[in-house]
């Protein structure tokens, strides 16, 4: 270990249907510190633009991480690039219905992921749809910002995983923590973290 881009309809769309699943994280709006992780590499393998549930195959420890996270009190938060929406590989509503789908089997583990962002802008494909969030993208912090903006998060204590070094640009561009996911079992990375092991 080492230390997106929506429209505004389709934000709105999204927004409504997560707090459906998770809205009983809701209810506590504590300020207190936050993961932000990356999806492809961290929390499922990367197999190169997956938006189907049959695509996903989960990281070893990936929902006893989040789980692990939840009762330590963190908001736990995905942000991920998703430039297959720019590229024309899939849209907006596939990305969301995958990350609905994650939600919901991360609830079923007993596991909760509070918010998700994505960017869909790629400066090789961009018609002008993503670019006015086209600092979503990592290593652009704009996902990051715009979490923090919308949820009471505490900086100190906040990190982000990643399997880039984007990844971890990011962070640091969103004042945070970076550390690098190389693979392995993610609760016991989230715990070298967390506990000042890494």
């Amino acid at each position: 270990l080492r230390r997106v881009a929506l429209s505004d309809r389709h934000d709105q769309y999204y927004r409504r249907w997560l707090f459906g699943v998770l809205g009983p994280s809701m209810t506590d709006l504590t300020s207190r510190p936050a993961a932000f992780l990356d999806r492809d590499g961290v929390l499922n393998e990367d197999i190169g633009y997956a938006y189907r549930p049959d695509q996903i195959i989960w990281v070893e420890g990936a929902m006893s991480a989040v789980r692990w996270l939840n009762g330590r009190g963190f908001w736990v938060f995905v942000v991920t690039n998703q430039a297959g929406i720019a590229r024309g590989l899939y849209d907006a509503p596939a990305v969301e219905n995958l990350h609905r789908w994650m939600a919901g089997e991360m609830a079923a583990a007993g596991a909760r992921i509070d918010d998700f962002r994505y960017a869909a802008f790629h400066p090789d494909f961009d018609d002008g749809r993503f670019s006015d969030r086209a600092d979503w993208r990592k290593p652009g912090a704009g996902m990051l910002r715009d979490l923090c903006a919308s949820w009471p998060v505490t900086p100190a204590g906040s990190f982000m995983i990643g399997d880039r070094d984007s990844d971890v640009a990011a962070a640091a561009a969103g004042g945070v923590p970076g550390y690098l996911f190389t693979g392995g079992n993610l609760l016991t990375a989230v715990r070298a973290i967390v506990e000042g092991g890494a």
